[in-house]
């Protein structure tokens, strides 16, 4: 099942398995979505919950109790119900069910709102506690934006000029390594040597957009002013990178392994509601 919306400008297409969009078109049918080849990457945009990255052995603990997930989570893995459609918009949603209560403890519902506004795809979260305890969780997204020239045509352009401090991973968990992405007036030059050791994660970034360069001259721009923290990624060769705003993080080696305890978690109160929003403008 898909479902898609569009205004005169673009046409944005969604699975309901995962919610996950997998096409977004301007009026002359240009791609911008990955198109998902598994001989690279067999996703487009998948949404990350309830954790971003990988725990420590799989492993967390709540109220003494272990728990196993996979690297960033079930819900991209889960089929969403389509609740409502405009012309433009549709809201997805996902509720806790005896499947999720296995391997996350917590009731919850789950809302995934696409908006096509102008020439931008607005992606809202929409996370709320249905429990009578607080509810700890990470949210995150990963979008593969398509690159159809060749890679290294391709830039970043930070929003802010600022010290680019990412921690590497190692194992798939944070390293307490870090390195700078060297800049010139902002802009990054992309190679795949940026990413030989897997994603550049930025714990807290002062830019609150990113513009992907094609050529020197804007192709896209994600804006993230609603996250914290921010995944750079790509595989070797691939026509794509991912440009992912989170809130959270993978396991430091160091983690108790208490869901609570974990850096870079979103501890939601009883009955509230988080909402969180990103977008991806066509320039």
């Amino acid at each position: 099942m898909t479902t898609t919306i569009s205004n005169s400008i673009l046409t944005a297409s969604i699975k309901h398995a995962g919610a996950e969009l997998f096409s977004l078109k301007n009026n002359q049918n240009k791609e911008y979505i990955w198109e998902g080849n598994p001989d690279f990457w067999g996703k487009h945009s998948p949404i990350l919950f309830p954790i971003v990255g990988t725990l420590k052995n799989n492993t967390y603990t709540v109220n003494g109790k272990e728990y196993q997930l996979p690297r960033h989570g079930f819900a991209r893995d889960m089929e969403f119900q389509l609740i409502e459609k405009t012309g433009n918009s549709a809201v997805f949603s996902l509720e806790s069910n005896e499947e999720t209560l296995k391997k996350y403890p917590f009731e919850f519902e789950l809302q995934l709102i696409y908006t096509i506004e102008g020439a931008s795809l607005n992606i809202e979260y929409i996370v709320i506690n249905k429990n009578d305890e607080k509810m700890p969780f990470s949210i995150g997204a990963h979008p593969a934006i398509a690159l159809p020239e060749n890679f290294e045509s391709y830039s970043f352009k930070f929003e802010k000029e600022e010290s680019l401090k990412f921690n590497l991973l190692e194992n798939d968990l944070i390293s307490n390594k870090t390195e700078n992405l060297k800049t010139i007036n902002n802009v990054v030059p992309l190679n795949y040597k940026l990413f030989e050791n897997d994603a550049l994660v930025f714990k807290t970034l002062e830019s609150n957009s990113l513009t992907i360069l094609e050529n020197s001259k804007p192709y896209i721009e994600v804006d993230f002013e609603d996250f914290p923290s921010l995944g750079l990624w790509t595989k070797d060769q691939a026509p794509f990178v991912c440009i992912e705003p989170w809130f959270g993080y993978s396991d430091t080696s160091n983690n108790s392994g208490n869901l609570f305890e974990k850096e870079g978690i979103v501890i939601l109160e009883i009955d509230q509601t988080f909402h969180s929003q990103f977008s991806i403008k066509i320039l």
